[in-house]
């Protein structure tokens, strides 16, 4: 059983490639589950994905997705007492004003999605960084 979890709420196929990829080159010991829209990230969140010892260390979560946004989601994270706890670092290619209030008023960190595999890379490095809970790259 893979001790670091990292749950990644994303709709681009790609991105999970790219992403799968970079974290097998940096830890070989990890699960990577997948939300692909925002029902399967509720369902994750309200269902056994929030039990304690299935909680990821990490929460990945694209700020525009189908069904649900990312605010959405992310307010049910908080909700969810064994989750609310977890890092959650939220991506975007482009965030509203009021979005953009909203996250830091919630103290979320928000990156820009990584554009090139250096960038995927360096993301792979910081998430786990945080599941080990060391520093992460600024």
């Amino acid at each position: 059983m893979p001790q670091t979890k990292i749950l990644m709420i994303e709709d681009n196929s790609s991105d999970v490639f790219l992403l799968r990829r970079a974290l097998n080159a940096v830890h070989k010991d990890f699960e990577l589950e997948i939300a692909a829209d925002g029902d399967q990230a509720l369902r994750f969140i309200h269902n056994g994905g929030g039990q304690k010892e299935a909680h990821p260390c990490v929460i990945l979560l694209d700020l525009h997705l189908p069904k649900h946004d990312g605010l959405e989601i992310l307010h049910a994270i908080r909700q969810n007492p064994n989750l609310k706890h977890v890092h959650v670092m939220v991506t975007t290619n482009a965030a509203s004003p009021r979005e953009a209030e909203e996250l830091r008023r919630m103290g979320i960190e928000c990156r820009p999605k990584p554009r090139d595999l250096e960038g995927v890379q360096r993301l792979a490095t910081d998430l786990i960084a945080i599941c080990n809970g060391s520093e992460i790259s600024a």
